[in-house]
């Protein structure tokens, strides 16, 4: 495993696990497997409604909290400074943690620059590590700039090589902002696994064309979530530190068509709207 170091000076490992759409049961059952695995880096959020899960096998795992690296992240009916403020210390209390290592602004709507500076209070009081936005626009990135005190270390995205979000990272590239991927290996789509590149980079290196995508990922600095409930793909997706790709053979994936699987709306979906009691979860 490596570890890149974000522009705040913590560490972050370059290969998580992901517990989006998984039940309590399944986080039970299968973070378990991925710990054995060697996986350190946990990706969850209020509106997975299974921290407790999470909470509950990283305190039974044995390992000690030091060594994990756990992420959340807040909805937006949250994001007013006393409901944030709120929501935060409601989080370390599912997740059973004093700290956060990260904590994500997890969709862009409402009151985010305001959640902004409570999330910048958090940090200075110790219960937040790193804090950082998912799913932000250029634009509605650029308004969390233009107030914040300490800048974004991460930006969590789609991003696979049909959408390799160059052009954020562009736009990023002064603040040094650690970029994460969601949908790495494209959503399950047939189509971009089947790409012949993949294909002939697979056999040269003894790897699997999904091996080879999440290699491309660590060339292009990115923080990658595999989702899988099997172990051995979790073993695969984290056997892929033994060999690099070549420079003209990641440029030779970055010139793949581009396009996303999802929009994210410049106006808040239903979804978004509804309000949730986080705390209604087992």
């Amino acid at each position: 495993m490596i570890d890149y170091t974000m522009n705040d000076g913590h560490t972050i490992p370059a290969v998580g696990y992901g517990v989006f759409l998984m039940s309590p049961a399944e986080v039970e059952a299968h973070l378990p497997e991925a710990i054995e695995a060697g996986y350190r880096h946990i990706d969850t959020a209020n509106a997975y409604f299974n921290e407790k899960a999470v909470g509950r096998v990283v305190k039974r795992s044995g390992i000690d909290r030091s060594e994990f690296f756990i992420t959340s992240k807040l909805f937006p009916q949250d994001y007013g400074h006393e409901d944030c403020g709120k929501a935060i210390d409601a989080t370390l209390r599912r997740l059973d943690t004093d700290y956060l290592d990260l904590l994500l602004l997890h969709q862009p709507y409402g009151r985010y620059t305001e959640a902004w500076k409570t999330m910048e209070d958090a940090v200075a009081a110790g219960k937040v590590r790193s804090i950082g936005l998912s799913n932000f626009s250029q634009a509605k990135a650029q308004e969390v700039l233009d107030v914040a005190s300490i800048t974004p270390a991460v930006l969590q995205v789609e991003m696979h090589p049909y959408w390799n979000q160059h052009e954020m990272k562009a736009f990023l590239k002064d603040r040094n902002v650690t970029f994460e991927a969601w949908y790495p290996l494209g959503h399950g789509d047939a189509k971009l696994m089947a790409e012949p590149v993949f294909a002939e980079l697979a056999e040269k290196y003894g790897k699997s064309p999904a091996q080879i995508i999440l290699r491309w990922h660590l060339e292009e600095g990115n923080v990658v979530f595999p989702k899988t409930l099997n172990p051995a793909h979790m073993a695969a997706n984290i056997d892929i530190f033994d060999f690099a790709l070549a420079a003209d053979e990641v440029a030779r994936i970055n010139s793949l068509p581009q396009k996303a699987y999802y929009t994210v709306t410049d106006e808040p979906p239903t979804f978004v709207l509804q309000h949730n009691d986080w705390d209604a979860q087992e």
